[in-house]
């Protein structure tokens, strides 16, 4: 016996069903419209897939950068904190390479293909 659909099972049913049902059916704003949900349900599903991952990888970056344990919100929290009182700066080791990886990571789910797409520009460290 099947359980329920997980989340993103449900997602890639109704982004497949506006992308090969309604889609072709339409146009104009009513296309666009359809567009934009598709994208939006894209972004959830990748949001999904990645984030458990994307969040301890970020979790170990912070712990090492700020030389602490904590949630990831709580080590997010004190290293917005340490930037803005300038304990931590842009030449701080590890800082330049924790935002850009951050940066790329945030990329995957909204614009997975942006990096693909385009020529990868040195990471900060190079």
């Amino acid at each position: 016996m099947h359980g329920p659909p997980s989340i993103a099972d449900l997602l890639r049913a109704v982004r497949s069903f506006l992308e090969s049902e309604l889609l072709p059916e339409r146009g104009g704003p009513l296309r666009q419209e359809a567009r934009a949900a598709m994208h939006l349900l894209g972004i959830a599903e990748r949001e999904l897939d990645l984030a458990p991952a994307r969040g301890e990888h970020e979790r170990d970056r912070l712990s090492a950068l700020l030389g602490r344990t904590g949630s990831l919100e709580e080590l997010n929290r004190d290293l917005c904190r340490r930037i803005r009182s300038r304990e931590l700066r842009i030449d701080t080791p590890g800082l330049a390479d924790h935002l850009w990886q951050s940066a790329l990571d945030a990329l995957a789910v909204d614009q997975p293909h942006y990096m693909r797409d385009r020529r990868s520009p040195s990471a900060p460290g190079d």
